[in-house]
């Protein structure tokens, strides 16, 4: 069989022209095009593809076979392995791409939002110098759970710990070549490790909470790195010929159109919040792709060519500049007041955008420096300049111009407190700052506590049991309610909410005065058990208790089933489902409908559909209220427990 020069992968999300002589191997391009259609998909809100994420799983098995798979050809051909030459070729291919993107996003932000780019200097910082995983770790910034405009280069967590994947495991991988040339040990070695970072996903995680810190980890994202470093071990490219029986061919395509399919029924059905991804979900991910790319890489196999035609290589070869672009893309594109409302136009012009920046990313970035263009061009430079100039220098000098940039952009802070409840606001600053206010009375309260929440909302002080406007009527009455009965309205009544609920306080307590309102920013469904025990042991559990959270992300049907189970007692229930233009909004509303309808004393109140269409009620995060959603919100719940009461 002829041997070809490569412009073979060796990377998870590029290629790569190397020395050695490689076979390549289309189908791989196909798999990479599938992979990051999905995450495009999934970052799209798509709904066919909630379980979108598991593409950058994929990618990952992707990067530890192929780079696996060159180190070890290289160390066949030469017992060695130039570490000087694997890092500046990894650097070559990987940071031009990515420099260009961060530039161009810097100086989008810069002329346009500089106060949002001076918010982001930490990400900037962290991409360039590839611990961006880390630092999102460190500053408790959740993939899942964040409101306000995203980061637009939040999608290079991954691309660090691929690049710190490069750093290390090629030093790993030489010491176990000097220390245990067998495979077999080394195959061992790469399992453990993956059945080690595996243990610590399971571990780690915890049902009903944020899981950005295992989806984030280098520690507990490697096995999927390793077993593709494994089946390169075990399955290297450059032993795999087509003179195999017809029937190993059938049962080599066979398995691998049941993983892909199984892959693609995963992309399908999943989603960021199931306890199964982070309890083996992904690990099946890694294994069912390990199987796929051995079919892929294998000369002859069929199903190889079918996945490597011409649009799905098309896409694969471009899959890294894809991937690069896309996500600023849409997030800078995305609208001012997000509420979450499906846009075909805007989505095409999205895509569109993507494709053409990645292909022009492509043709005059990636393919130009890997065909060494970047080496003459310093070395005329420095031949001119009459200096010597090495390629790395650029690679030293783009990342702190990118940072300077940044850094420049720290604009001076205002920082404003109102002159009537002396909350103190900074309008650069994504916080929600609450006041504290105390209960006017034992029946007529709010109350609030005070906790930081990013939010894309003004600063402006939450609405407090001061004169408001005169409450709306909700069906013109024929005749004028006795005051009493007016006055009795949200007598045993309790609202438990987060910062929406706070946001429409004010407004329910005219409608049902006498409410016990307890509202918290940040609020999350685990904590609700908590604080109906508490107002229970008080005596200010109600009778009718309104549960308002999903707000600020997902939970589990047995967290809310144990909630409502300990409200067995109440007379009525009201479980206002969610507006929130986040990918747990939909996973959410289904469970509040799902588990409310195993409880006769519970009913739903959707606030989704009644808010529909309704731009003009929210502020730009497309979740906290205006005045006028707030009124409309209230409204709703009144009539609810008008209803249930008659």
């Amino acid at each position: 069989m002829k041997e070809i020069k490569v412009t073979q992968p060796t990377n998870s999300l590029d290629h790569d022209n190397s020395t050695t002589s490689r076979r390549y191997m289309p189908g791989i391009d196909g798999l990479r095009a599938l992979s990051v259609i999905a995450v495009i998909a999934y970052h799209l809100d798509l709904n066919w593809a909630p379980g979108g994420l598991i593409g950058v799983g994929i990618f990952f098995v992707l990067s530890g076979y192929l780079i696996t798979d060159q180190i070890i050809l290289r160390w066949k051909q030469d017992l060695r392995l130039d570490l000087k030459d694997f890092w500046i070729r990894r650097a070559r291919r990987l940071l031009p791409a990515m420099f260009v993107m961060l530039f161009f996003t810097a100086m989008w932000l810069l002329l346009f939002d500089r106060s949002r780019l001076a918010a982001l200097q930490g990400d900037f910082i962290s991409s360039t110098l590839y611990f961006n995983n880390w630092w999102l770790i460190f500053h408790d910034v959740s993939y899942f759970e964040s409101f306000g405009p995203p980061s637009p280069i939040g999608h290079l967590w991954s691309l660090a710990i691929e690049e710190q994947f490069y750093f290390i495991w090629p030093l790993v991988i030489i010491v176990g070549l000097r220390l245990a040339p067998q495979r077999g040990k080394l195959i061992v070695m790469c399992l453990t490790g993956a059945f080690l970072s595996a243990l610590a996903m399971a571990l780690i995680y915890q049902p009903g909470a944020d899981p950005s810190r295992v989806y984030y980890g280098t520690d507990t994202r490697a096995f999927a790195l390793l077993i593709g470093a494994a089946l390169a071990l075990a399955w290297p490219s450059q032993n795999l010929t087509d003179k195999i029986t017809r029937r190993s061919r059938y049962i080599l395509d066979f398995s691998g159109a049941i993983g892909l399919f199984t892959l693609i029924l995963m992309i399908w059905r999943t989603n960021e919040y199931g306890q199964f991804l982070y309890y083996g979900g992904l690990v099946l991910v890694s294994i069912l792709s390990a199987i796929v790319i051995a079919v892929l890489a294998h000369p002859a196999s069929r199903l190889a060519k079918i996945m490597g035609c011409k649009p799905l290589r098309w896409i694969g070869v471009r899959s890294y500049s894809i991937y690069i672009w896309h996500y600023p893309v849409i997030i800078l594109t995305n609208p001012t007041v997000d509420t979450g409302e499906f846009d075909g136009f805007r989505i095409l012009f999205q895509l569109g955008v993507s494709l053409l920046l990645a292909s022009l990313s492509w043709k005059y970035i990636e393919e130009p420096i890997r065909q060494g263009l970047l080496g003459r061009w310093c070395a005329n430079l420095s031949t001119r300049l009459r200096f010597k100039i090495r390629p790395l220098f650029i690679f030293i000098a783009v990342p702190l111009i990118i940072l300077s940039i940044s850094c420049s952009s720290n604009l001076d802070t205002k920082i404003t407190a109102d002159p009537n409840t002396g909350t103190i606001t900074n309008p650069d600053k994504n916080e929600h700052n609450v006041t504290l206010v105390p209960p006017q009375d034992e029946e007529d309260s709010i109350v609030t506590q005070e906790t930081p929440e990013p939010s894309s909302k003004p600063e402006v002080p939450l609405p407090v049991a001061t004169p408001v406007p005169e409450p709306i009527p909700l069906d013109p009455p024929k005749k004028p309610e006795p005051q009493a009965q007016v006055q009795e309205a949200g007598k045993g009544v309790t609202a438990i909410g987060d910062s929406v609920i706070l946001d429409a306080a004010p407004y329910l307590q005219d409608l049902l005065p006498g409410i016990v309102i307890d509202g918290k920013v940040g609020r999350q469904m685990s904590q609700a058990q908590e604080v109906v025990d508490k107002l229970r042991a008080k005596g200010k559990l109600g009778t009718r208790v309104i549960i308002n959270l999903g707000t600020n992300g997902a939970f589990n049907s047995n967290q809310l089933r144990k909630l409502l189970t300990s409200l067995e007692d109440v007379q009525q229930i009201l479980l206002v489902n969610t507006r929130v233009p986040k990918k747990w909004q939909n996973t959410v509303n289904a469970l509040i409908k799902k588990v409310a309808a195993e409880f006769p004393n519970a009913t739903v109140v959707d606030w989704h559909s009644s808010s529909e269409g309704k731009a003009s009620y929210f502020y730009e995060d497309g979740v906290h209220l205006k005045r006028e959603g707030a009124k409309s919100y209230a409204a709703l719940i009144a009539k609810a427990i008008q209803k249930e009461n008659k």
